[in-house]
């Protein structure tokens, strides 16, 4: 019997199984505290200003705030490479950093908690560029910690572990923190609903002290004294020289720039979407992060089996076009206004294909990420990412008041196309799809 393609394709159980190893489970720890802030500073964000009357364009616009995780490209390369006194020889790089990043963001988000937008609108910007800045520096170091601890049969189920992690620090950041502040829930307030959701960055320390140095901590730390210009061209110059050597690395950033526009669209405005239909707290608590939260840990467990079965291009192109079309669910609840079911059927569908999507998505940029220089590679690619969730998507507000919430969501579908097109352009052109993790010079 010849041994097919279809032969060496692993069964269902087995493609499961790596997801209990020790590494993946420490992936999944600091999903979680990676999970949190951005949570706070999108959905759970936007859902306090709609509750403070701030309107629709001025909460599109909010999203700006999170301008730091477009840029984390340009700090990245210190991270990688710059030593912490006394903390880097205690714990090594990725976790000297790791410590020294999360105190100060515990700090940012308690006072990003006790601001007051509806009177101080500028403090709490102030508090949430603060807590950007410094979440986005912690996925810098997260990202490549994760990447370094995860060797290459390991990565997918990893990966989508670190996605089941960042479900559940959302989760918490998102039911937790509005359960805690809302006057239908613990009505403790919103300082104390962010200050306790500050907590969810305990489980990336735990998994920091039980998995121990990245695979490629040695040489990070073994860097001497070589003068300044060396260090730095080292530093700043080899991460972005070596990406850019590739074959279709400019193509490559648009298409990771644009693949996830229209799902970014849609989550910035779904929030207020759903104060605006009528929604009360407990119903967007029971529907909108309970049903979504299952449907994104099905949408992730299915994500590795998913690339296994598929292959990294088709499983890209497939998962792109479900969130698409899983979108039509949002026009269909619009028109429908205030029914629990078709918001229980939108959000379910909608976090199914994401789940699946977004795991599919990292998998693929942490494959492009050279071991050499994991951060700050890493960190370009998430940071052409991100820029779609926010600096392409603030005009979502303006769109959704121009055309309504079924145009809007119309909108989203449209917008999606052109990355599954260049998508396709990339396949039949033969630039990367697969991974290309070799180790580099340091």
């Amino acid at each position: 019997m010849s041994d097919t393609a279809a032969d060496r394709r692993p069964g269902f159980l087995a493609t499961l199984a790596p997801y209990l190893r020790p590494r993946p489970l420490a992936a999944l720890m600091l999903g979680i505290s990676s999970g949190f802030p951005l949570t706070l500073l999108l959905g759970t964000m936007t859902f306090w200003l709609a509750r403070e009357g701030i309107d629709k364009k001025t909460i599109g616009f909010a999203v700006g705030l999170t301008t730091p995780y477009t840029l984390k490209f340009l700090w990245a390369p210190f991270i990688d490479r710059l030593r912490l006194p006394v903390l880097t020889g205690l714990f090594g790089q990725r976790r000297a950093w790791l410590f020294f990043v999360q105190a100060l963001l515990f700090v940012a988000v308690w006072m990003l908690g006790a601001s007051d937008p509806a009177r101080h609108l500028g403090v709490f910007a102030f508090w949430a560029i603060a807590t950007a800045f410094l979440s986005a520096t912690q996925d810098i170091v997260i990202d490549a910690y994760r990447i370094e601890i995860l060797p290459e049969d390991e990565l997918p189920h990893g990966t989508a572990n670190n996605q089941f992690g960042y479900r559940l620090g959302n989760f918490a950041a998102g039911v937790g923190t509005i359960a805690i502040a809302s006057p239908q829930g613990l009505n403790l307030g919103w300082a104390m609903g962010y200050g306790l959701t500050s907590l969810c960055l305990v489980p990336a320390v735990i998994a920091a002290l039980l998995a121990g140095p990245g695979l490629h901590e040695r040489a990070l730390s073994s860097i001497g004294d070589r003068g300044m210009s060396a260090w730095l061209r080292d530093t700043v110059v080899g991460p972005f020289r070596e990406f850019f050597a590739r074959r279709g690395a400019l193509l490559i950033l648009l298409f990771v720039l644009i693949y996830k526009l229209g799902d970014a669209m849609g989550q910035v405005m779904l929030n207020p979407m759903i104060v605006d239909l009528g929604f009360s707290d407990a119903e967007f608590l029971a529907i909108n992060k309970v049903v979504g939260f299952w449907g994104l840990i099905v949408g992730t467990a299915l994500a590795a089996p998913f690339m296994a079965w598929l292959g990294m291009g088709r499983a890209l192109f497939v998962s792109g076009v479900l969130m698409m079309i899983s979108n039509f669910a949002f026009v269909i609840l619009a028109w429908h206004g205030h029914s629990n079911l078709w918001l229980t059927i939108a959000v379910a569908t909608e976090q199914v294909t994401s789940g699946i999507g977004l795991t599919v998505f990292v998998t693929y940029l942490s494959g492009l990420s050279n071991l050499a220089y994991t951060a700050t590679q890493f960190a370009l690619l998430s940071s052409f990412a991100a820029m779609g969730r926010t600096w392409l998507s603030t005009p979502s507000g303006y769109a959704a008041e121009a055309l309504g919430w079924p145009g809007f969501w119309m909108l989203t579908m449209v917008v999606a196309l052109p990355g599954l097109l260049l998508l396709w352009v990339l396949w039949r052109r033969g630039f990367v799809v697969e991974t290309v993790r070799q180790p580099g010079a340091v």
